[in-house]
């Protein structure tokens, strides 16, 4: 089955909760997002993340967000890791409904990341609760900015498929569903959607390219507006460590 459908089949089972989802208005935009994801060992067990997104709207030719998540790593086993960090997101005007303004976001995030294997599937479940500084509007004036905190929790399951006998050529899937939950939750639990396919191709021992489409369903918080985001996707992957482990 195609992304779009079992993502969106999670997000309307979700969306269940808020009876004036059937009654929103649908805007639907075409993205382009170049990524990198870097989680480098420093040891045995630390390492640091490190990861930049270009989010652009339009085919390429606006933007959508800009993103930078820095954090450290601590291997707990062979199948589980945590992290802690940072992310700043920059949030621009895009879209046929566009938001007021551009706003900045600061966030503080703690991760629990579990691989394992089923058959030839790699599996992975990252569980992710970010606190969230956000930048909005003062109620009557766009100029305005006022700092809200929110709270969110984020759940995606990912199955990596071999195409090829070495391993090298792979088919990425995800579901990945985001929930507001505590203070300023807003009028729905569900903040959004993503679901993903990509082929990934695995330049050596350390790096892997994937590219891929996601689709992303985003309730907006006036509850009268969905984005239906139709999002080209370029990420590069390292594992690359930072430091030569002794011996």
């Amino acid at each position: 089955m195609p992304p779009k459908f079992w993502g969106g089949a999670v997000l309307y089972m979700l969306a269940a909760l808020t009876p004036s989802f059937a009654q929103a208005i649908t805007d639907n935009n075409a993205n382009g997002w170049l990524m990198y994801f870097g989680d480098h060992a420093l040891g045995s067990r630390w390492g640091v993340h490190l990861e930049g997104q270009v989010r652009r709207s339009a085919m390429g030719l606006g933007w959508q967000q800009l993103l930078l998540r820095p954090g450290v790593n601590f291997q707990i086993n062979r199948f589980a890791s945590a992290t802690v960090g940072y992310g700043f997101v920059n949030a621009y005007r895009y879209g046929s409904h566009p938001g007021k303004t551009t706003l900045p976001e600061h966030r503080v995030f703690e991760q629990l990341w579990i691989k394992h294997s089923a058959g030839r599937i790699a599996l992975q479940h990252r569980f992710r609760v970010e606190q969230r500084a956000m930048q909005i509007t003062a109620p009557g004036n766009s100029q305005d900015l006022d700092t809200e905190l929110r709270q969110r929790f984020r759940y995606m399951l990912r199955g990596d498929i071999p195409l090829s006998e070495r391993r090298r050529l792979y088919l990425g899937l995800y579901d990945e569903f985001f929930l507001n939950f505590g203070g300023n939750r807003g009028p729905r639990y569900l903040d959004q959607n993503r679901a993903y396919g990509a082929f990934g191709f695995k330049l050596g021992r350390f790096e892997k390219l994937e590219i891929g489409y996601l689709h992303q369903l985003v309730p907006q918080r006036n509850n009268h507006i969905i984005e239906q985001n139709h999002t080209i996707q370029i990420g590069i992957f390292s594992s690359r460590p930072l430091r030569k482990p002794p011996g």
